[in-house]
Parts: structure tokens; C-alpha cells; sequence
């Protein structure tokens, strides 16, 4: 791909959003009712592709049981306020009621409760009293200090997440997570991320993760880009991410490693367009919290938005469409693309020609940018 002069000293690659580009049919079509869109990674199946964000306006403990009973993974961030106090839902409350000009600064305040590993041991027993596949997200910042915590409550997938996740993290001040060594040792797989482009998800890759997060910046809750200056542009970013796969299969013998899109995902159309450019899964986060029975009542945020020092994030409005059943497999009484996301794929897949996800990552793709 040929680089584009931005000034005499300057050159730089064009990358491509979900918006910049479309799906084309081809001369087959299929029953949407024929189309396959179960997912497995390592020794757990699932029968939609989706990872519920750890993100505490999306996953609660009982969420994550539902998500998990209508066939997908919701992951409980273990950071969050449900591992910080024992009834966080005045707190959920107070959160989606505070004016935009307070919001960021008492978000601080309440997020500056230590975590306590009786709850996370708890919210995770929780779960898995429920009978679903159990999985929780850390910081790599916090995984040193909580991931014996976590594997003892008996998680079955443990996501290191972060807004930018390196296997080659520098630190003059500590000892930085060493990745490889630390999935080794663990006897649960590990899913890492966020990873932007083809070398950082390949050396992701080569610690041994069943799957990367792709994403930067992307998500509607993120001001990283404005804040940062960086941005990953989801389409590229994914095939990109792809790519690494595809060449670390070859690399390995055989070792196949999960793409997960991570952000920029708000939309039915986004989450296809995320399978077509390599996608094994999406994760996400406002396409979720816009459920009636989400804990954040109409609002969305993430870790970045209270952050202590540079918030790089918004808690922003979303609005409740429907309860979280109807939102993934409809009916859908609402424009806009935000109910029935299930269904939309799979029509997708079925107006394309393909049966299931694999062979959906070969469908045609073309440059078409509508912007808004």
C-alpha cells in the first residue's frame, strides 16, 4: 500500500473506518435461517460472536449471567465498581443522573475506592453459580496484584485489557508484566488487547493468547483520539490484525489465534463490516448499553473517564432501546440499526452467500465512504 505525502518530511499510510467501506453480494444468496454464526475459542463454544464489554455501564454480575445464557460471553471488569463496593447500584444510579459538568470529577471520586478481592472472588463465584462461561477483565496495570485472585475464583477466561496493550512494555519505575511468562504459567487462556496494527497483535501472538483485542481510541465512550492524537481506524486495523493471524498460523504450525474487534462497533452495519475485514468476534460495549436492563440506564463510560490524572473519555448518553434479549436477536420496532444485531449479520451473511463467519471473512469488499 503506497504512502500519501503529507509534507516534504512527512509520509503517511491511508488507512480505512467501517464507514469508509461496504459489503458486495455475490452470485449466491442463502436462508438466514441456514447461516451459522457460533463461535469457539479454545475449549468453549458460543452461539453468537459477541463479547460484552468490561465496562460497568454494559456488565454487571447479572448480566454477564444473561449474556452467557443467550449464547454469548459477558466479561466483568474487575476494576470496577462491582469490586469495589458491596451495593454498587446507588452508585450506577448517581453516575447516569450527574450533570455533564460534574460527571468526570465524581466519577473520580467513586472509582477512588480500592478494589477488594473478597468481591472480586465473590461476583465471579456469582457467575458461575449461574452455569455460564465465566470471564473477567484486568488492567495490565492490575494483573500483577489481582490475576492469583482471579484464576483461584475460577475464571475460565481471563482479558487483559487495556487501551493499548504491548508484549513489549518499558518501564524505568517497575517491573512491567512480562506476557509470555505470565500466560505460560496460567492454566486458563488469556485474551490481550488492544493491539492497532499487524507487528504489536503479531508479538501478542507469539505470547501465547488465544485472542486479540483490535481497537484504539475507537469506542463512543473514548476521547483518546482528541486527547492523544491517536487513533486507530477500525476497518484497517482489523486486517491488519488479520494479516498477523494469517501469518502466525504459518509461523506457529498450526497455532490459530482469535481476532476480536474492539470499539467503533455501534451499529448492525459495523459488526458485519468488522467480520468481513477478519473478525473472529466483536466485543462490545455502547451496541449493549443501550439495553433496557444494562446498569448504566442510558449511559455509557469506561475506564478512561475517570481516570485520576488525564480522563480520556466521556460518559456519554446512549439512550435505552429494548432489553438486552431483543437487542441482540430482535424483533426490532426502531430504526437506526441498534435491535437485532444477530439478525442483521446473519441476513448479511445470507444476501452475501455464506454459511458461517470463517468463510464470511472471504466476502467482497469496496471503498464506499458515506459520511454523515
Amino acid at each position: 500500500m503506497s504512502d500519501i505525502e503529507i509534507g516534504r518530511s512527512k509520509r503517511g499510510r491511508r488507512v480505512y473506518a467501517f464507514d469508509d467501506i461496504a459489503i458486495v453480494p455475490n452470485r449466491r444468496t442463502r436462508d438466514p435461517e441456514d447461516v451459522s454464526v457460533s463461535w469457539t475459542i479454545d475449549a468453549y463454544q458460543f452461539d453468537i460472536p459477541v463479547l460484552a464489554a468490561p465496562m460497568d455501564s454494559v456488565v454487571s454480575p447479572a448480566t454477564a449471567i444473561r449474556i452467557g445464557q443467550l449464547g454469548g460471553l459477558g466479561v466483568l471488569n474487575l476494576e470496577g465498581l462491582w469490586t469495589r463496593y458491596d451495593d454498587p447500584e446507588p452508585l450506577l444510579k448517581e453516575i447516569s443522573e450527574l450533570p455533564a459538568d460534574e460527571a468526570t470529577k465524581r466519577m473520580q471520586a467513586i472509582y477512588a475506592e480500592p478494589i477488594k478481592p473478597e468481591l472480586v472472588t465473590s461476583r465471579l463465584a456469582e457467575i458461575r453459580a449461574a452455569g455460564v462461561t465465566v470471564a473477567g477483565a484486568l488492567s495490565p496495570q492490575r494483573t500483577q496484584q489481582l490475576y492469583k485472585t482471579v484464576v483461584e475464583a475460577g475464571v475460565d477466561l481471563f482479558v487483559i485489557r487495556g487501551t493499548t496493550v504491548s508484549a513489549e512494555h518499558v518501564s524505568k519505575n517497575q517491573e512491567p508484566l512480562n506476557l509470555k511468562e505470565f500466560i505460560y504459567e496460567l492454566d486458563v487462556p488469556v485474551i490481550v488487547g488492544g493491539a492497532a496494527g499487524y507487528t504489536p497483535a503479531l508479538h501478542l501472538m507469539r505470547t501465547g493468547a488465544a485472542g486479540v483485542l483490535v481497537g484504539f481510541g475507537g469506542g463512543a465512550a473514548s476521547t483518546t483520539r482528541a486527547s492523544l492524537g491517536i487513533h486507530a481506524p477500525m476497518a484497517t486495523a482489523v486486517a491488519d490484525v488479520a494479516g498477523a493471524r494469517r501469518d502466525y498460523l504459518d509461523e506457529s504450525g498450526g497455532r490459530y489465534v482469535h481476532v476480536i474487534a474492539d470499539g467503533g462497533l455501534g451499529n448492525s452495519g459495523d459488526i458485519v463490516k468488522a467480520f468481513s475485514v477478519g473478525a473472529d468476534a466483536v466485543m462490545l460495549g455502547s451496541a449493549l448499553a443501550r439495553a433496557t436492563d444494562a446498569p448504566g440506564r442510558g449511559m455509557h463510560w469506561g475506564a478512561e473517564a475517570h481516570h485520576p490524572e488525564l480522563p480520556r473519555g466521556n460518559r456519554v448518553e446512549v439512550g435505552s432501546v429494548a432489553p438486552l434479549e431483543q437487542i441482540l436477536f430482535g424483533p426490532s420496532s426502531v430504526p437506526g440499526a441498534t435491535v437485532n444485531l444477530i439478525g442483521a449479520l446473519k441476513r448479511a451473511m445470507a444476501t452475501t452467500g455464506y454459511s458461517d463467519l470463517k468463510e464470511f471473512q472471504r466476502v467482497e469488499v469496496v471503498l464506499a465512504p458515506y459520511h454523515a
